[in-house]
């Protein structure tokens, strides 16, 4: 369980996560694993991941054992790399895809968020990729953060690093499955990349 968070504002991006892992009722913090990091970085892009501990060693190793990294600059780009790793999935880290036949995928029983220099994206478990404009949460605590992202978006003196911050210090405070202290990243964004307006958010 977790809390990951995008932002991208005034010609910047961040990427942030809680640092709690969580077995049950039971909890290890940050304070007593060592790796207790939930974004990782794959070529030019950091990836920001949900569910399973598992999960990031898993990608971890299988982008580490690709030639070179994979462009995750698109949702296009974003969806193939994820379909093709799914197979991977399933053949070398023994993905359980047994679940509910009125699905109409199977699950990669994940979501991460993505950000790089050309924007913050999200991929769903089921593989749906999107594109965000603003910002964005996933994981447990992503309720507590996206409102937080919300309500704090308009502050002048908020950048987009601290944005990310406060909305997984936001799901700490008050999920019991997030917890401090917060990892984050923050990049400028492609110069060939115009950012949407938010004159009418």
């Amino acid at each position: 369980m977790t809390t990951v968070t995008v932002v991208k504002k005034d010609g910047r991006i961040a990427i942030a996560a809680d640092t709690l892992t969580k077995w049950g009722s039971g909890k290890e913090s940050a304070d007593y694993v060592a790796n207790h990091e939930k974004i990782i970085r794959i070529g030019g892009s950091y990836v920001a991941i949900t569910g399973s501990a598992t999960f990031k060693l898993i990608l971890a190793d299988y982008f580490s054992s690709l030639d070179t990294p994979p462009q995750l600059d698109s949702a296009a780009d974003i969806f193939r790399v994820w379909n093709t790793m799914h197979g991977a999935l399933k053949e070398h880290y023994y993905l359980q895809t047994g679940e509910d036949k009125e699905e109409d995928l199977e699950s990669s029983r994940m979501d991460v968020l993505i950000a790089n220099p050309r924007g913050i994206f999200g991929v769903a478990a089921h593989r749906t990729v999107q594109e965000f404009s603003r910002f964005y949460a996933y994981g447990s605590g992503s309720s507590y953060a996206l409102g937080a992202m919300y309500a704090a978006w308009r502050a002048p003196s908020l950048d987009a690093e601290a944005l990310a911050r406060l909305g997984v210090m936001a799901a700490a405070e008050f999920h019991d499955e997030t917890g401090l202290p917060v990892q984050s990243f923050v990049m400028d964004m492609n110069p060939d990349f115009k950012e949407q307006s938010s004159a009418n958010f």
